[in-house]
């Protein structure tokens, strides 16, 4: 990706964690690009860049704005690290004409914790993936062998800055961490050796959001362990486990969630300045 910032979306989003769409929804903006090439990506064209506009600082800025006069709950950068030097200047200036509401960084987890660090003060919810444990499942599905190693630093990171989690009146997050962890078709083990390294490790320090929404999309065909939906057997087998090891701060999804309806249309809502007619 270039230097300057690529947009695929930025609007009222309602499909995050109750403590952060609330009734309002959080205000996401979706960067093109990403660091990892996740064989079941549902994001896939924008992960790609293959979908996007350019967006000056000031603009970026300009859209946090926006967002936050619609009524979001919170700016949402969702996978917006290879743009973290214009992010900063943006959110600084937004910061500057007003801009309130909390920040939250949304990303894969595969992030460096020295650049993590540049965003302290700026970033108050961290919202990361952790998405294996196993060196051989991060490198088949994510090309990451490293992958384990690099959230694990990027996840302390982010818990040294946030501390505690801090919710409002509403219970919606104002501060803090919530790790998510998506349950992989045939990776049972996997995932709750996941949880057991988050409780090891931060214990209630953390949220974590465990998914069921696993969507096979076409692309992985190639990968035919994955060309299924997670079952609702595994799924709560996983949850079980968190149970089993005390964790209380975890959010589970209920009810049919593995559908494609999580996935936004990339039309580059937002994206533009609207010009009113006179």
């Amino acid at each position: 990706m270039p230097m300057e910032p690529y947009l695929a979306r930025a609007a009222l989003h309602k499909w995050e964690e109750p403590c952060i769409s609330g009734e309002e929804g959080s205000g996401t903006v979706f960067f093109s690009g990403c660091t990892l090439r996740c064989v079941y990506c549902q994001n896939q064209k924008i992960a790609r860049g293959e979908v996007g506009k350019k967006v000056s600082i000031p603009r970026l800025a300009e859209i946090f704005l926006e967002l936050q006069a619609q009524g979001a709950n919170n700016i949402n950068l969702v996978t917006a690290g290879h743009f973290l030097p214009s992010v900063i200047k943006a959110l600084k200036k937004a910061k500057a004409q007003g801009l309130s509401i909390p920040i939250v960084y949304n990303t894969g987890g595969y992030e460096k914790a020295d650049m993590l660090h540049k965003l302290h003060g700026l970033v108050d919810i961290w919202l990361p993936d952790y998405k294996y444990r196993s060196e051989e499942l991060s490198k088949r599905y994510s090309h990451a062998p490293d992958y384990p190693r690099r959230a694990k630093e990027a996840i302390q990171e982010m818990a040294e800055q946030a501390g505690k989690a801090v919710f409002d009146r509403r219970g919606i997050m104002q501060r803090g961490v919530i790790v998510r962890h998506l349950v992989l078709p045939g990776c049972v083990s996997d995932s709750k050796d996941v949880l057991e390294m988050l409780w090891d490790t931060w214990r209630d320090q953390i949220w974590v959001s465990i998914m069921s929404q696993y969507t096979p999309l076409s692309h992985v065909a190639e990968y035919p362990e994955l060309n299924r939906r997670v079952t609702q057997e595994e799924y709560q087998e996983v949850v079980d486990y968190a149970r089993f090891l005390g964790m209380t701060q975890v959010y589970i999804q209920e009810g049919d969630c593995a559908t494609e309806s999580f996935i936004p249309d990339f039309d580059c809502q937002g994206v533009e300045k609207t010009v009113s007619s006179a």
